[in-house]
């Protein structure tokens, strides 16, 4: 990987990956224009609430961080590099440590109507499709952890948050977003007003500056931190695969029967899949060895036929469900994470989400986990006053970064602990999985109760009328 750069130079942007497709009809993308830069600067924004911060990413990290700073009064400006705001067409969980954070948010109605709940956890062993395990999720989720384990199309989450964010009715400061911002420099000559500076020399000054950039952050370089990423020898497939021809086929049609959310494990690799839009499509992660082009581009595209190819031995109904995969609606990615660092912050520069704790997808908590970054990230602003905001973001590390650490720890261990080889081991593993406790050192209790919030301000689940 690249050595970390200075903060004060705008250095050459790296080439991007081969973009990956919509894999599904979303809504239209939103295009913002971006500002000039006689209207860049924040203090020229009316109606300037108690100080101001500049979120440098638009994903689900950054827009759920601006729309809950936005809640404590803050005036917040998003800058996405991409021309379009919208995200990848593939699903998404978010277990009910996340799902607190969106409902707190006000978002409970909206997210109802895009969501698709699995009703169990199914586990399989790779060979003969035999369930190792089958825990509740649904009611049992809802009643323990007073929050939803739900599925989404990531297009649907990110834009019931966007809107959110920019709706001029909700409450606090509508955020601003600006598309086409690649941000190539960060300048802190004045420590008090770090400015986000862009590739074509747009600058954005603000109290706060959050880096929400992702696994390969520009923020992060630039602030000179070490470089952590690290490749983990393994891509992940992505596919979504229409629900009619799921339902259609007798060797299939279990999969609608009933909604769960199913990993198999097997030597070496893993499948997970569920089903998203309310069974319009079955959302498929499946994770195997990397091959040398893939590692090189970070993400091609793929086939149905490839896909079928990596799962060689396995139960029929695996090459059933991935031959039903269009040719446009594979893809696959390299997986990176970072090592475990406690450093997020720098003045008042700070990271947020993969930034700072990217992770492999064997907890399916890197979304939650930005999220969990996000809730604590506008408690801890929106309780001081301008002159203490780099303390705030101090707090704010210290809450989450521990926190976010263990989870990022068990992630890793976990792509051993899903892919052991049959054996004594394996059936050790199945036999720990039958009590769904946890995985890799970490327990469910603990995982999906999240970062304590100082004022959650939660209501019961159950009360309909919130």
């Amino acid at each position: 990987m690249a050595s970390a750069k200075s903060p004060f130079r705008s250095p050459e942007p790296e080439p991007e990956p081969e973009a990956v497709p919509e894999h599904a009809p979303a809504a239209p993308p939103v295009q913002v224009p971006a500002a000039s830069p006689s209207d860049a600067h924040p203090s020229s924004y009316p109606h300037r609430h108690t100080y101001d911060v500049v979120v440098v990413g638009g994903g689900l990290g950054g827009l759920t961080a601006a729309l809950a700073l936005r809640h404590r009064g803050i005036q917040v400006t998003v800058l996405e590099q991409a021309p379009r705001l919208g995200e990848i067409g593939a699903g998404i969980q978010t277990a009910p440590n996340a799902s607190r954070i969106l409902l707190g948010l006000g978002l409970r109605g909206r997210l109802e109507a895009i969501r698709t709940e699995p009703l169990d956890q199914v586990r399989r062993r790779w060979q003969d499709g035999r369930v190792i395990a089958l825990t509740p999720l649904g009611q049992h989720c809802k009643d323990t952890y007073n929050a939803p384990y739900w599925h989404y199309h990531r297009a649907d989450l990110h834009r019931v948050i966007l809107d959110a964010c920019t709706d001029p009715a909700g409450p606090g400061p509508a955020v601003t977003v600006h598309t086409g911002s690649e941000v190539a420099e960060v300048d802190l000559g004045d420590p008090d007003r770090p400015v986000a500076v862009t590739a074509d020399g747009r600058r954005y000054a603000g109290d706060v500056l959050v880096g929400a950039d992702g696994v390969r952050s520009r923020v992060r370089d630039l602030l000179g931190m070490p470089d952590t990423l690290e490749f983990s020898g393994e891509m992940a497939f992505r596919a979504l695969i229409p629900g009619e021809l799921i339902a259609a086929d007798p060797a299939t049609r279990w999969l609608v029967d009933r909604y769960q959310s199913t990993i198999w494990y097997g030597p070496d690799r893993h499948l997970v899949h569920y089903m998203i839009r309310g069974g319009a499509h079955l959302n498929v992660v499946a994770c195997v060895p990397c091959t040398d082009e893939v590692a090189e581009k970070w993400s091609v595209r793929s086939s149905a036929e490839e896909l079928v190819d990596a799962f060689p031995g396995w139960d029929d109904r695996v090459p059933a469900m991935f031959s039903k995969a269009k040719e446009e609606d594979v893809s696959c990615f390299a997986l990176y994470h970072r090592r475990r660092d406690p450093v997020w912050t720098r003045g008042r520069v700070a990271l947020l989400g993969d930034a700072c704790h990217a992770m492999l997808p064997y907890q399916a908590q890197g979304a939650s986990q930005a999220m969990e970054d996000a809730a604590v990230l506008a408690e801890e602003l929106g309780a001081v006053t301008v002159d203490r905001a780099g303390s705030a973001l101090h707090r704010y590390a210290d809450r989450r970064a521990k926190h976010a650490g263990l989870v990022q720890e068990a992630s890793l261990r976990n792509k051993t602990f899903y892919h052991l080889p049959d054996g004594p081991e394996q059936r050790a593993r199945d036999e720990s999985l039958r009590r769904f406790e946890g995985e890799s050192g970490l327990s469910y209790d603990w995982l999906w109760r999240g970062t304590p919030l100082n004022d959650p301000d939660e209501g019961a689940f159950s009360y309909r009328f919130a």
